[in-house]
Order: structure tokens, then C-alpha cells, then sequence
């Protein structure tokens, strides 16, 4: 990575939530993170009526591929490896962000609000289950049953920074099983479901502009990634959604993807350049712990000790008075929601544009 350098690299304020020797840090730094961690959650978070929604009514997905990829990304990394001050920040604009996201549903009657908790929820255990599954399959394999509990303890953790209760995360595989067998009924490929699916498993959407020379290589690797990603979908999920893959591509591309990763792993620079290519706002999120570069503050703080410390209200409580202005605008002037929360954001969850 020719412009960054070591000395360049701004150290986060504190630990954040997690550190050193957690397992969330082994998971979420892991390559499988950020491609077939992240693109696996993202698809099949569009099955969830109203998540798709409220991303079919903003169009961000289809207007703006590669930066809405990199803001969100982003934000989970930020989660995963950022100061707690910065996390809360985060966490708090999201709450604006998502208040434009509003609306009637466009199937079956109803509305939705991307900041209604059920909606955080399958968020949450979506992207969390994802990463996870990404690391056991294309990864160094499953964790140890001490890891497991607390990865699904820290997910608990990390849902204190969404509008869902930490009480609602399940503790075990079983029970984050459970919880899909429960959600498997409500979830339904509608139409708008399909077209967001299947736009997000365009992999090449998300890359920079590249070199004519370099495209090849590419557009390989991006279909690569697109078949180790539905590789992961269960068959049902694939029928529901129209999505068509062969057996024989699930089991080959398990050994493709295990040494791709493998071989990233062996350069730090390497590793941090393939997901600046990626998400080039997640770079400086991630860099301070790749390089082994130590917080100000060698602290680990839980969510309630970083809401006190820096003044921020639980995510559920945050902006009622203007999500109830935009909740206004929306059901009762019949207009758009303002974009203030988008354009607040970007200073904290990089640039719209």
C-alpha cells in the first residue's frame, strides 16, 4: 500500500469494546470478513419485507453501489475494532440515518422503519451469523465451543449500539438457529427482494475503476467471490430467491477460496490493500490493529461505560423528536424525509459520493 505508511496510521482513543485476544477481533479481522462475510449478510438480509423496504425506497444499493458498501462496512468494522467514543458517535448518527428510511410497505399492507427493532435484530444476527459462517467455511474452520459463547456474548455487546435489546441475541448456535427457523416464514422473495439480491451479489459493482489491463483479473476474481458467496445460501433460500448454482461449483470453490485467503493473510500491507480496493474508508478503522499500533488508552469499555463517559443516549432513545418530525413528513404531509441524518453521517461513516 504505497500511500500509507506505518508512522500515518492514527492509533484509536481506547479498545473500544472488544481488544486484543477477543474472538470477535480473530473473526472480524479475518479477509473472509469483508467480502464473503459481508456481501453473504447483505444479500440475505433483502428476504426481511420491511429491510427491503426501506432500501428499496432509498435506492442507495442501486444508486451508489460502491460507497453504500463502504459506509456499512465500515460502520461494522468500527464496531468490531474502533475507540469507543468514535463507535458511540456512529451508532448515534445511524440512528438519523435510518429515520429517513420510512415507510408504507409496498406488499401486504403496513409500514416499516428501518430503526424498529425486530428490523435491528435480523440485522444484527444476519451479519453477525454471516461473518461467522464466512470463517468456518473459507477460513481456518470452526471455533471452540468456549469461542463460540463468547462470540454470541459479544454480538449481545454490539447490539447495545443498534436500537434492538441485547436480551433478544441468542447465546448459542442453537439458538441463533432457532431464531431463523422463527424468522423462515415472514421472510418472502418479492420482487424488489429478488432485484436487490441479485444486484448485491455483483461483486465487480463495489470495485474501483480499474486498469483495462487489470480487468480480466478482476472480474474473475469478482465472480469468484459471487460463487463462494452463494455457495454459503441453503438451497431454500436460493430456490425462494431464484438464484441458480450448481453442487459442483459449491464444493470447488471451498479449496479456491481457503488459499486466496491464506495467501492474503501472509502480508499485512497485502491484506490492507485488498480492502482498501474494497472499502477504502475501513482502511483506517482497521489498520491501527492489523499493524499492532496500541489505542492512547489501553481500555476496554462495555456500551454503558461509553454512553456515560462520552454523553450519548441508548440507541433507542436517540432523536425521538426528529424521527416523529420525519414520521410526520412521511404518513401525515405525504413528503420525503430530510437528509439531514445522511449528511450529518459522512464526516463519521465516510463520503455519500
Amino acid at each position: 500500500m504505497a500511500r500509507l505508511k506505518r508512522s500515518e496510521v492514527e492509533p484509536h482513543e481506547d479498545y473500544g469494546f472488544f481488544g486484543p485476544g477477543s474472538v470477535v477481533w480473530k473473526v472480524w479481522g479475518h479477509p473472509t470478513a469483508p467480502t464473503v462475510g459481508f456481501q453473504r449478510a447483505v444479500v440475505v438480509e433483502e428476504l426481511d419485507p420491511p429491510l427491503v423496504a426501506a432500501v428499496h425506497r432509498t435506492q442507495g444499493i442501486y444508486r451508489r453501489s460502491r460507497t453504500r458498501y463502504d459506509r456499512t462496512l465500515r460502520y461494522f468494522a468500527m464496531v468490531a475494532f474502533a475507540g469507543s467514543r468514535q463507535v458511540c458517535q456512529a451508532a448515534d448518527v445511524l440512528v438519523k440515518v435510518h429515520s429517513k428510511a420510512i415507510g408504507e410497505l409496498p406488499y401486504g399492507g403496513g409500514t416499516y422503519d428501518a430503526n424498529d427493532p425486530a428490523s435491528q435484530l435480523w440485522i444484527q444476527l444476519t451479519g453477525w451469523h454471516s461473518v461467522l459462517y464466512a470463517y468456518e467455511r473459507y477460513g481456518p474452520g470452526k471455533l471452540t465451543e468456549e469461542e463460540e459463547r463468547e462470540y454470541w456474548q459479544a454480538c449481545a455487546v454490539a447490539a447495545e449500539l443498534q436500537t434492538c435489546s441485547p436480551d433478544d441475541i441468542p447465546r448459542s448456535r442453537e439458538g441463533v438457529r432457532a431464531y431463523f427457523e422463527r424468522m423462515r416464514p415472514r421472510l418472502s422473495a418479492s420482487p424488489i427482494a429478488r432485484q436487490a439480491m441479485h444486484h448485491l451479489l455483483r461483486s465487480e459493482l463495489v470495485l474501483p475503476p480499474t486498469p483495462r489491463w487489470a480487468r480480466p483479473a478482476a472480474l474473475a476474481a469478482a465472480k469468484t467471490q459471487r460463487i463462494a458467496t452463494i455457495a454459503t445460501l441453503p438451497r431454500w433460500m436460493r430456490e425462494m430467491a431464484g438464484i441458480r448454482q450448481s453442487r459442483l461449483l459449491d464444493v470447488l470453490v471451498v479449496p479456491v477460496m481457503k488459499t486466496a485467503f491464506a495467501l492474503a493473510r501472509l502480508n499485512t500491507w497485502v491484506e490492507l490493500r485488498l480492502l482498501e480496493r474494497l472499502s477504502p474508508s475501513t482502511v483506517a478503522v482497521v489498520a491501527p490493529v492489523k499493524l499492532g499500533i496500541p489505542p492512547h488508552s489501553e481500555e476496554v469499555l462495555t456500551p454503558a461505560q461509553a454512553r456515560a463517559r462520552h454523553g450519548y443516549p441508548r440507541p433507542a432513545e436517540a432523536h425521538l423528536e426528529f424521527r416523529a418530525r420525519q414520521a410526520a413528513r412521511v404518513f401525515g404531509d405525504g413528503k420525503a424525509p430530510s437528509d439531514q441524518g445522511l449528511i450529518e453521517s459522512q464526516d463519521i461513516l465516510g463520503p455519500l459520493a
